[in-house]
């Protein structure tokens, strides 16, 4: 989250909502969100209801949910899927920019 941190403004000159999907319950999500005011949206998905829509792997031997990076196009077509293997299994923010842009002109 802090690399879409860093790049929130770069995220909304492309027209791009970001959406963190996390493990925790509300009443946390909340408190984290407001803690670190974080510039986009959270969803709180504690039964893992959303995230297993897009495929998104659970794997308690690598502390829970491996990261996953899904940009969803406005007709609501998903038009990158990225499943992380590690925590640190995380696209380069440039990475998403040219596909954006790409996305964008198309």
């Amino acid at each position: 989250m802090a690399q879409l941190r860093l790049d929130a403004e770069e995220f909304e000159k492309r027209n791009t909502r970001i959406v963190v999907v996390g493990p925790e319950d509300a009443a946390a999500f909340k408190e984290y969100w407001e803690k670190n005011e974080l510039p986009f949206v959270g969803l709180p998905d504690p039964k893992v209801s959303v995230l297993k829509l897009y495929g998104q792997e659970v794997n308690l031997f690598k502390l829970g949910r491996m990261p996953a990076q899904i940009i969803v196009d406005k007709e609501g077509i998903a038009r990158f899927v990225h499943y992380g293997h590690s925590m640190s299994d995380i696209p380069e923010n440039s990475e998403l920019f040219a596909l954006l842009d790409q996305i964008n002109q198309g």
